[in-house]
């Protein structure tokens, strides 16, 4: 089986002076090697093929046979890394947190062990005759936070 660290330092070679960043990698048994990429910029499909390229040309198929797919994270898939959370400031989010909650609301602010969403809610106000809707920020601890992603919303 090939060593994920040994993918791990190519890739990271591969991406050197770019911007992109590693969102997972993974190794099976069977050597299936599945590279997720991101960047602050976007990535395209000739970037990931430069990678792959890049990948190939340092194993050795003769050694040990491998397949490889190299791609960029899913836009649906949750935030697994800290960049993504960067990548997504002022991003409308939708978290999920350990106790079961459920918020949508834009990503603000993002800390060592933070993250700060502002979310929408209905408050009435004192002598007002109906709620209005007010903005307020929530800190989140990423401890705390079982699942973000980016919020698609088609309205």
């Amino acid at each position: 089986m090939i060593d994920k660290q040994i993918i791990t330092n190519l890739v990271e070679e591969a991406i050197a002076h770019t911007d992109a960043f590693v969102v997972d990698i993974t190794v099976s048994a069977a050597n299936d090697i599945v590279v997720e990429l991101d960047s602050l910029t976007g990535i395209d499909l000739d970037f990931c093929a430069e990678v792959n390229r890049k990948l190939n040309e340092a194993l050795d198929r003769d050694d040990e046979d491998y397949s490889l797919e190299v791609g960029s994270a899913s836009l649906t898939a949750p935030f697994k890394v800290r960049g993504q959370y960067e990548k997504n400031l002022g991003n409308e989010v939708e978290v999920l947190t350990t106790d079961g909650k459920k918020l949508k609301g834009t990503l603000t602010e993002l800390g060592d062990d933070t993250f700060t969403v502002e979310v929408e809610r209905k408050v009435k106000e004192p002598g007002a005759k109906r709620p209005v809707m007010v903005k307020e920020p929530m800190v989140i601890p990423f401890a705390e936070a079982k699942k973000v992603n980016y919020l698609i919303d088609f309205k």
